[in-house]
């Protein structure tokens, strides 16, 4: 007699991944062990907070720690909203991983993600007690509790533009488990979510304004630095400039260039996510001896 074979599973490619759970309660440095527990199962995808993480790399979905209220974040997490849901089985579609790994904190929560996302049943669960001893998680809620921090197992500049202007800390952690067993570098983040914050920062216009003028005097092109203007913008900001140009230069490659500087150290100083950067050249700057060599 021939088994049954469900027709949907040969439509649907989620259905050939071993999906794997690694679930603890909050707070007991489950994303700080992920790419351990990942590594030594051969596993190159994970689920974490509503993100798909291949390989330190987000491929998919948005991070739930930046909910603006903990009731967001949890359904953020658990894929409730049908748009975020599909967008993952997009990715699986595209990048079709042999086995996935998910963080809950509990086995409930990790039956939800499945049935929201459409895996097929798990093939095996680790629990945060069999990796870490009860001081490193108690250690791990202390930091939680006190300091508000939570760790994305992904580096900084991955998910900076996604937290912009949110505290980010990069962590740095070189491990292996015994002299057979092979030894792996791998890099977090560390950040506080909008519900933890514990204070605000906010970064002046000036020091947008500072970064440009410095970047326009370093350009061949521009002569001068006429006007800036910054806002907010989104989960970023909006940077407009004005500049007069220096004659004899290419206007579209100079600007071209200068927009590309600005808004790669603005990102990589402040840590804010530039979503619109105008440059509009207002004039062309004749130095003298050009200009009495045209009257002649």
């Amino acid at each position: 007699m021939m088994d049954f074979i469900n027709p949907n599973n040969l439509l649907n490619p989620s259905s050939k991944i071993k999906t794997y759970a690694f679930v603890g309660p909050s707070g007991t440095g489950k994303s700080y062990r992920a790419q351990m527990v990942a590594s030594e199962r051969n596993i190159k995808y994970i689920i974490d907070d509503g993100l798909l993480i291949k390989d330190n790399e987000v491929i998919a979905g948005k991070s739930a720690k930046k909910a603006p209220t903990k009731i967001e974040t949890v359904k953020k997490a658990l894929f409730k909203n049908p748009k975020e849901a599909e967008e993952l089985k997009k990715a699986f579609k595209k990048h079709k991983p042999e086995n996935i790994l998910i963080l809950g904190t509990s086995d409930d929560m990790i039956k939800q993600i499945i049935a929201n996302l459409g895996l097929p049943a798990l093939t095996d669960t680790v629990y945060i007690t069999d990796v870490a001893t009860e001081e490193e998680m108690e250690e791990a809620k202390r930091t939680r509790q006190t300091e508000g921090k939570h760790v994305i197992p992904v580096p900084t500049f991955e998910i900076k533009k996604e937290f912009s202007g949110y505290i980010l800390d990069p962590l740095q952690i070189f491990k292996y488990k015994g002299k057979d067993a092979r030894p792996y570098m791998t890099e977090k983040s560390i950040i506080r979510p909008t519900f933890s914050y514990l204070g605000n920062f906010k970064i002046s216009d000036t020091v947008f304004r500072q970064i440009v003028a410095y970047l326009a005097y370093k350009t061949d092109g521009i002569y001068k630095l006429n006007r800036v203007r910054v806002s907010t913008l989104g989960e970023g900001v909006h940077v407009y400039m004005e500049v007069t140009m220096l004659y004899g230069h290419s206007v579209v490659e100079t600007l071209k260039d200068f927009k590309k500087k600005c808004k790669k150290e603005i990102e990589k100083l402040t840590a804010m996510n530039v979503e619109v950067m105008d440059v509009v050249a207002r004039a062309i700057h004749v130095p003298e001896e050009i200009a009495k060599e045209g009257e002649e």
